[in-house]
């Protein structure tokens, strides 16, 4: 369809969709929130993400408020429905370059490109490219301008993005580069939470709780961490306090911290979860921690279990891979956002393709689909 849907059609959609088959295994209480719920009676604001269209993607703090909300209202849609069909990338190509090894993002990158219908020119080891041989970033960006629309590159040097962008003209999604960031990583864990509790996509109103972080790592040197932190700085209305535990004295460096104080938000440092288990709302895990020039894993002050203090309605995010802070014994808990996490990726990543390509009005009259 040319014309994108309607408030009307949008609403329709919790009656008519086709959703996808992602649900917990029989007898978890793992959490998957109803995608319905976050757009159903808030509908896409497509002007918003007109915005994006011809866009890099390269930090967190790039995004609006209000693009990281209609990003998320519109991969709910995408989660409801078989987008493929309507070939919204049809005769687009998307270079995946990984110069760093990847599983989840590479491939459910790969993933949305190609239920979007578009194709994907993979690359999923560095070793393979001509920058093994010496050729320079700034080159291969050259030669990816008249092979693809779009380039989504993870790269071991943090500097990576700007030396690909040198001469690089087609959009470009940073999936990682070095102790950066990870920005469609922090999407993913936003529109994870925005499904949790929709309340988080409006303006935060008197009276209604404010929700305590707790993140483990070091964001000023862990780009997921970073990239998540940056992101929660754009809902900090909703938010009563960060505590960010760490080994390090100073976990965030020069920038991060200019961000947290500009944005005046309430944030501390400890160095055992345990001590704040009974205050927090969303803890944000991680399996590494990067300390000074090094990285370790955490010791027993850092991991959760099913018999650790956890609040009965505290929910646990972690961007995997991990090891064993986090305890499969809480796989087939209500503690368990993180698989809903992973698996909300591939939507959230197609509402930004889609809206980086300038495919918004392929979106589909959606009281024309039938339930399976």
């Amino acid at each position: 369809m040319d014309q994108e849907p309607n408030a009307t059609l949008q609403a329709g959609i919790r009656e008519n969709a086709i959703t996808q088959n992602i649900e917990p295994p029989e007898g978890s209480e793992a959490i998957r929130p109803e995608p319905s719920d976050l757009f159903i009676n808030n509908p896409v604001d497509f002007s918003v993400l007109r915005e994006l269209e011809g866009k890099s993607v390269l930090t967190a703090s790039q995004f609006s408020f209000d693009q990281v909300v209609e990003l998320a209202k519109l991969a709910a849609i995408l989660e409801k429905i078989e987008i493929w069909p309507y070939h919204p990338l049809d005769g687009k190509i998307a270079v995946t370059a990984f110069f760093e090894a990847s599983t989840r993002t590479r491939t459910s990158f790969e993933s949305a490109v190609l239920r979007l219908d578009g194709k994907v020119i993979s690359i999923a080891d560095g070793r393979t490219t001509g920058q093994a041989k010496g050729e320079s970033l700034s080159d291969i960006g050259e030669m990816f301008n008249a092979y693809a629309d779009l380039v989504i590159m993870r790269h071991t040097d943090t500097n990576g993005p700007d030396e690909i962008l040198k001469n690089l003209r087609i959009p470009l999604i940073n999936a990682g580069n070095g102790s950066g960031e990870h920005p469609t990583q922090a999407l993913a864990d936003w529109f994870a939470l925005l499904k949790w509790m929709p309340a988080l996509a409006s303006p935060h109103h008197e009276g209604e709780p404010l929700l305590n972080f707790g993140i483990l790592g070091t964001p000023g040197s862990m780009r997921a961490v970073k990239s998540f932190l940056l992101m929660s700085l754009l809902f900090k209305d909703h938010i009563g306090k960060v505590t960010v535990i760490s080994e390090m004295a100073d976990p965030f460096g020069e920038e991060v911290t200019a961000r947290l104080t500009e944005a005046g938000i309430d944030y501390e440092v400890s160095n055992d979860v345990r001590e704040h288990l009974p205050t927090l709302d969303v803890i944000y895990m991680n399996s590494i921690a990067f300390l000074g020039d090094s990285y370790k894993s955490m010791d027993s002050r850092f991991k959760l279990n099913s018999e650790s203090e956890i609040k009965k309605s505290t929910v646990i995010l972690h961007p995997m891979a991990r090891l064993d802070e986090l305890d499969t014994s809480l796989d087939s808990t209500a503690h368990n956002l993180y698989f809903s996490q992973a698996h909300g990726a591939v939507f959230i990543r197609q509402a930004l393709l889609m809206a980086v390509l300038g495919r918004l009005s392929a979106l589909p009259n959606l009281t024309d689909l039938k339930p399976i």
